[in-house]
């Protein structure tokens, strides 16, 4: 289901559950978020560090665990990624937000909260977070279309086809995120459930042969195989391998060869500055042909 679209006044939580930020982001992602008359909370440790960590595990999880349960918050904004989220999974309780939905917003670590939210039904944004609202405020393409996103106009991609996409066309949950936090977390009651849905991946700084090792795990372990779709974005900041003799969109389109739903590359979102926004947990019509179509 989709959270209730935001409107004016609303609350809007910026809390860190993952790595640590620079307070001045958070800083100018309140006047950001002020200007589109909203009443941004920062969490009472948002602005911790301790190590690469915002703030203690105790401390992370109060304030996401706060945010969560307090129904007067309609969204939370994750301030950052980097690495977090694994230590304090375990700890929260997300049963008044599956019975009361608020918007979750972030990308990168954040996709293990994607996780939960689509296994109990809740739609969430992944997209850019606070580092986006600081430095761009109304100028930015992607940060107008989060705003039109959380404010009740979801977006339609139309993108130029990749000589690796394949054809055809699908409707279906959107689910995943990032590569590895998603393979971090096989194995767990928070792997991702797979059958059916259209899955959106992409990932920063791996090598290629760590590429390939992640992906023929999903496929062994069958979650490649009943797919209604594969949408493949930005893989960034690392170099391709001549000793793998392929790609890194080589070798995941050689992990899914054998099936025959269609599978589209390069898709704009990811580690990268046109990171575009997506509701993960919502039904989207997927169609790959001369341009690929991406809709609600």
């Amino acid at each position: 289901m989709l959270p209730p679209f935001l409107k004016k006044n609303d609350k809007v939580a910026i809390v860190s559950p993952s790595g640590c930020i620079d307070p001045l982001y958070i800083d100018e992602a309140v006047s950001c978020l002020q200007s589109w008359d909203l009443q941004p909370i920062v969490g009472q440790y948002a602005k911790e560090k301790n190590g690469r960590f915002a703030g203690t595990t105790v401390q992370r999880t109060a304030d996401l665990q706060a945010a969560l349960d307090d129904k007067e918050i309609k969204a939370i904004l994750c301030s950052r990624g980097g690495y977090g989220v694994i230590q304090i999974i375990d700890g929260l309780d997300f049963s008044y937000f599956e019975l009361y939905p608020k918007w979750l917003i972030g990308f990168s670590d954040i996709t293990a909260l994607h996780n939960v939210a689509t296994a109990i039904d809740v739609a969430s944004c992944h997209s850019s977070m606070v580092k986006l609202l600081a430095k761009y405020k109304e100028e930015n393409k992607e940060l107008q279309l989060l705003k039109d996103l959380l404010f009740g106009e979801l977006p339609q991609y139309v993108i130029d086809m990749h000589p690796l996409n394949r054809k055809g066309k699908a409707k279906g949950i959107l689910a995943g995120g990032n590569l590895s936090v998603l393979y971090s977390l096989r194995g767990t009651h928070y792997e991702i459930d797979t059958y059916g849905k259209i899955l959106f991946l992409e990932d920063i700084g791996e090598k290629p042969y760590h590429i390939d090792r992640m992906m023929h795990n999903l496929k062994i372990g069958g979650l490649l195989e009943h797919l209604a779709g594969l949408v493949v974005g930005q893989f960034s900041d690392y170099e391709e391998d001549p000793l793998m003799g392929k790609s890194v969109y080589e070798l995941i389109a050689d992990a899914v060869s054998e099936y025959d739903y269609p599978v589209c590359f390069d898709f704009p979102a990811g580690h990268v500055d046109v990171n575009s926004p997506l509701v993960l947990g919502a039904e989207v019509s997927f169609e790959v042909s001369e341009k690929v179509i991406l809709k609600y």
